[in-house]
């Protein structure tokens, strides 16, 4: 499980974090939602221990990131794209990872396969779409077998059969018990996976429940969205 606990980030004088607190369950598919800016990022960051926290907590089975003996082996996460160099490519990227990471090779074939990428394996990365950018950082957040998945918009630049593709990995790897924490703008594609939603805005948790409890009372969750996150609600709370 996922835990945030009362999580607080300030950049100077202006609060991106205030208190927030929410999980990501076993075996569910979590969407967290917001604007631009509304401080999902600065989250991710702080779970992976990328950021620091002014306050409060982020947890991943009880520990902090950074306490993590084997950190690859517990959570895979894609965050602005495959972070591989341009001159590389995907396989002697890969292969770097699972190196650094005490992984075997022989995992990075599979992976290769798994994500789609097998004939484009020695293809450098910097001929890469979008989309097989995408396909490759979640290759690379699969190579150790982890329980918990944190994605930053995962479907970014992929296209319909992809999305389908990637829809059914999700899906497949939150019941086979494992943690699917993601963040995206498409409504549409966050409706049709996700067990449960976490909206933020401005900062603050503006609310969080299953996909009927979030979307109750609107028509879509688009609808439910723009009413959560309208600044004369972010200024009422």
């Amino acid at each position: 499980m996922i835990l945030f606990e009362h999580l607080v980030k300030r950049h100077g004088p202006r609060t991106v974090l205030d208190r927030i607190s929410f999980q990501a369950r076993q075996g569910r598919v979590t969407a967290f939602l917001g604007p631009n800016g509304a401080g999902k990022s600065s989250t991710l960051r702080i779970l992976l221990g990328l950021d620091r926290a002014d306050g409060g907590r982020a947890l991943v089975g009880g520990s902090r990131y950074r306490t993590l003996d084997d950190p690859l082996r517990t959570v895979g996460s894609m965050l602005d794209g495959s972070g591989a160099h341009r001159s590389r490519t995907a396989r002697n990227h890969l292969a770097w990872v699972a190196r650094s990471n005490g992984i075997p090779g022989g995992r990075v074939d599979e992976v290769l396969e798994q994500v789609g990428l097998a004939d484009a394996a020695r293809v450098r990365v910097g001929r890469y779409s979008l989309g097989m950018g995408q396909r490759l950082g979640l290759a690379a957040a699969l190579l150790g077998r982890p329980d918990v998945l944190v994605l930053d918009e995962p479907v970014n630049g992929l296209d319909p059969e992809g999305i389908r593709w990637m829809r059914g990995l999700l899906r497949g790897h939150a019941d086979g018990g494992g943690t699917v924490l993601l963040s995206s703008h498409l409504m549409g594609e966050v409706a049709g996976i996700a067990d449960d939603l976490v909206v933020i805005s401005g900062g603050r948790i503006a609310a969080e429940g299953t996909l009927a409890e979030v979307t109750a009372g609107h028509a879509s969750l688009e609808d439910a969205f723009f009413a959560l996150t309208d600044p004369a609600q972010e200024a009422a709370r």
